[in-house]
């Protein structure tokens, strides 16, 4: 901490404006707005971003997923496995985090603290579910009401299941009591799934709009997870303000989202991973039979809802133990808009969906000093986004968390 200034680099500063080389000034974990003084950082011929968002992550899903899930691994492999990936992501440059199932208010603790290395991290808590939907792998013969002990309770809680709307009450509630900061919702089926399929709608729009209630209450909103278009226009009918996935997104959906300031968080790298790699993430061939077709028409939807004026993040949804290559995500948005459009996704856009905008996702007096330093400029080249090597240097509300230099 205390007074220091970075010089040399090129400044992107996550806005979209063209690249500038200043020096930027840093005091208290904060970006200041006279240019600082004090110690001097060299950063010359390196390009400078804000530390990265990911709008959509499972940190709690890091080991492989159908032994996770049926009891066949430890406690502490989990841990060990849920903490490689925390540090994983921060060497990737990705300094905040929304964690959108997976995890329970334990580690989001724990990390916070320092005792963990990783990046800040938001969370949902448990998925809230309905009951048999997208969210629930328990076998047919398990009782329902056996699913919950799949959780370790501090570190793990992948899901709740909810019947009716008193139900689905009760499990907000009880996320927030155990430290959600938003919800999260199933209102479709979903590609990793057990007893569903993408064509499936999950809740009513009643029950969905309780989720909504017990938010505001709080402060907070409901994103939801959702790949057709009937269960995206029931969210935004019950007050969801955000959508993750929108596989088969079209275009009077996409007005509706508009007309409502419902932001997207399309997905395609996991869609990648679970096609060339479906067995490293714990998954049998079923699951990749499931995947085929989503990215082109993920990649539909980001045009049909870029045209339409949605606000458009950026998650990974990066499962099992391959969660190294965050970066990758940039990378494949890069291809299909602009490596610059990909940045602002994955920093201004992304501050403003979870809720932080101003505070980090830009260079800017007053932020936090959430930076990365990267060997080479990936808004030229963003195949460096996908390689954490080439992020050298990582700042985090003013402190080096990482240095390769």
């Amino acid at each position: 901490m205390g007074r220091f200034q970075v010089v040399g680099a090129t400044v992107v500063d996550g806005t979209g404006r063209d690249p500038v080389d200043i020096d930027v000034g840093i005091e208290d974990g904060r970006i200041t707005r006279d240019g600082g003084s004090g110690e001097r950082l060299d950063a010359t011929g390196l390009t400078m971003t804000p530390g990265l968002i990911d709008a959509h992550v499972h940190l709690g899903l890091s080991s492989p997923i159908q032994p996770q899930f049926s009891f066949r691994i430890s406690a502490a492999e989990l841990a060990a496995d849920i903490f490689a990936t925390a540090g994983a992501t921060l060497d990737a440059g990705f300094t905040t985090v929304r964690d959108t199932g997976g995890i329970d208010g334990g580690l989001v603790t724990t990390i916070a603290k320092g005792k963990v290395r990783g990046p800040r991290v938001l969370s949902c808590g448990p998925v809230q579910c309905q009951l048999g939907g997208h969210g629930y792998y328990g076998a047919e013969w398990e009782p329902t009401e056996l699913w919950n002990s799949h959780h370790l309770p501090g570190l793990c809680a992948l899901s709740t299941m909810s019947g009716n709307a008193d139900e689905l009450r009760r499990n907000v509630r009880e996320a927030f009591r155990r430290g959600a900061s938003f919800l999260k919702l199933c209102v479709t089926g979903g590609v990793v799934g057990a007893h569903d399929r993408l064509t499936d709608t999950q809740f009513t729009v009643e029950e969905i709009a309780v989720a909504v209630q017990e938010a505001e209450a709080r402060g907070t909103y409901v994103t939801v997870h959702a790949h057709n278009n009937d269960g995206i226009r029931n969210a935004v009918e019950a007050g969801a303000r955000c959508v993750e996935h929108g596989t088969d997104l079209d275009e009077p959906t996409a007005t509706l989202m508009a007309a409502h300031d419902v932001a997207l968080v399309p997905t395609f790298a996991v869609v990648e991973q679970l096609l060339h790699d479906t067995a490293g993430a714990g998954l049998d061939a079923s699951t990749r039979d499931r995947v085929l077709g989503v990215r082109e028409r993920m990649a539909e939807a980001l045009a049909v809802a870029k045209e339409a004026g949605v606000r458009i993040g950026l998650g990974s949804d990066l499962i099992g133990p391959a969660q190294q290559r965050r970066g990758e995500e940039l990378r494949l948005r890069a291809k299909l808009e602009t490596p610059m459009a990909a940045l602002v996704a994955a920093t201004k856009t992304n501050a403003e969906i979870l809720g932080l905008a101003g505070q980090v996702g830009v260079i800017a007096p007053g932020a936090q000093a959430d930076l990365v330093l990267w060997n080479g400029n990936p808004v030229e080249d963003p195949e460096l986004f996908a390689d954490p090597a080439n992020a050298v240097l990582v700042l985090q509300a003013g402190r080096i968390v990482k240095d390769l230099r």
